[in-house]
């Protein structure tokens, strides 16, 4: 996976766009973040709903998913590009923007 499919499959969810975040590219809704492209440029984060979800991640594709000190106890995730697949990415994405999105959007969404 590279960034640029990433932040096109992204922008297919309601007023998401990309800009920068932490001087790197960024997915964001409403201007704010919920995914953006490490420093490194083989890693995306993905904001999550809890820690405990980033546990099941790490725990379950340990291979695809990881942190580093900085995001102990941050309900985030490092996921490696070149391990991620198009269905999980889009289901991280979906998940990620549903942290960070207006829940009259979110409930604008799920009755399309």
């Amino acid at each position: 996976m590279r960034w640029e499919k990433l932040s096109s499959l992204g922008q297919e969810l309601p007023e998401v766009t990309e800009e920068t975040w932490y001087r790197t590219p960024a997915l964001k809704v409403r201007g704010k973040g919920f995914v953006r492209l490490k420093e490194d440029g083989r890693s995306v984060v993905f904001m999550l709903g809890s820690v405990d979800e980033q546990q099941f991640l790490i725990g379950s594709q340990p291979d695809l998913y990881y942190i580093t000190s900085h995001y102990v106890g941050w309900p985030a995730v490092l996921a490696r590009l070149a391990k991620l697949r198009v269905a999980e990415a889009r289901q991280r994405i979906e998940e990620s923007w549903r942290v960070k999105a207006p829940k009259t959007l979110i409930k604008r969404f799920d009755t399309q």
